[in-house]
């Protein structure tokens, strides 16, 4: 990865409650939505929680237990409740790999049955990468496959005290991976859907892992994305990127998904003779330069280095028969 110093990026979320504050009255105390972000060596992923007053709940737990804890540490330096639970949107590692340090501290991770059934495979693709190919960690150091406590399938409320709601709903569409849970917090009218939105950043392509390989399935994300018009008037908090209305949000993902699969086409017709380059060695070279053309397509967009990492799941998909 680019960088293995673990920095931090913290700040808070009053501005997705439209108030210019930092949350909202909850019948509990002064209930807030909060979001911390790694930096690229956690691939600027977010992690939300949600402090009702009384408790904690935290959305997805960051791709090592370091950057975990410092999740752990900025909670603990703005509220002394507990953590109760830990909601993982999907199964990624960026999600799940971090759950072990909240559950030491006494929280209990939930997720769907799909995303529960997912983990271990996602975890031993992914752990081969990090320890084999990319040399990044060892057998020892990379993080142990995460537990999930609390299992769910289609819709599930967290027991929390006082009145206060989280309400998890399992998509009926795979989003971003195999499988997606989205949180709503009615309180604050706040959608919290993990990697399925990256508003106003680019977008992580790799696609679900399925029987050892890496699947996208873009029809399907849009069509996930299309369910999160159930929730009209919510505030869509992604796994990366900008908080944003869920109909803007609706709009502006899809048209970067269209964008991004007639880029990839283009550029593999392009190549011509030369295609098969795409699913072979000097693959590499050849995302660099999708990177470079999706910055030039999306001017406007941050995170390009994700387009660099995760494009191959899309050129497999288009170019190479995966």
């Amino acid at each position: 990865m680019r960088g293995f110093e673990m920095k931090s990026v913290v700040w808070m979320l009053g501005a997705l409650l439209g108030m210019g504050c930092a949350g909202t009255k909850a019948g509990l105390g002064e209930a807030r939505l909060e979001r911390y972000t790694s930096d690229a060596s956690g691939f600027d992923t977010h992690s939300f929680f949600y402090d009702t007053g009384a408790e904690v709940v935290v959305f997805d737990a960051q791709f090592t237990e370091g950057e975990a804890n410092k999740v752990l540490e900025h909670i603990r330096a703005r509220t002394a409740h507990p953590i109760r639970y830990v909601v993982i949107t999907h199964p990624n590692p960026d999600k799940f790999n971090g759950a072990a340090v909240f559950q030491r501290v006494g929280a209990k991770v939930v997720a769907s049955k799909a995303t529960a059934e997912a983990i271990p495979a996602v975890h031993a693709y992914k752990k081969f990468y990090w320890v084999n190919v990319a040399k990044a960690f060892t057998e020892e150091t990379y993080p142990a496959e995460a537990t999930v406590d609390v299992t769910f399938t289609g819709s599930y409320s967290l027991p929390l005290e006082g009145g206060a709601k989280v309400e998890l709903t399992e998509l009926k569409h795979a989003g971003v991976t195999v499988t997606q849970t989205v949180a709503y917090v009615p309180g604050s009218e706040a959608l919290i859907v993990g990697d399925l939105v990256h508003h106003g950043a680019h977008a992580w392509l790799e696609g679900g892992v399925r029987e050892g390989k890496v699947v996208p399935d873009v029809a399907s994300w849009k069509a996930a994305l299309g369910e999160l018009s159930a929730w009209p008037r919510a505030t869509v908090h992604g796994g990366r990127g900008d908080s944003a209305p869920v109909m803007d949000v609706i709009e502006a993902q899809r048209r970067y998904l269209d964008g991004m699969v007639t880029l990839v086409e283009g550029y593999a017709a392009e190549l011509g003779e030369r295609k098969p380059e795409l699913c072979g060695e000097q693959a590499s070279a050849h995302y660099g330069q999708l990177e470079q053309r999706a910055v030039a397509a999306f001017p406007e967009l941050k995170l390009p280095y994700l387009v660099g990492y995760g494009v191959y799941g899309l050129v497999n998909r288009v170019a190479c028969g995966g």
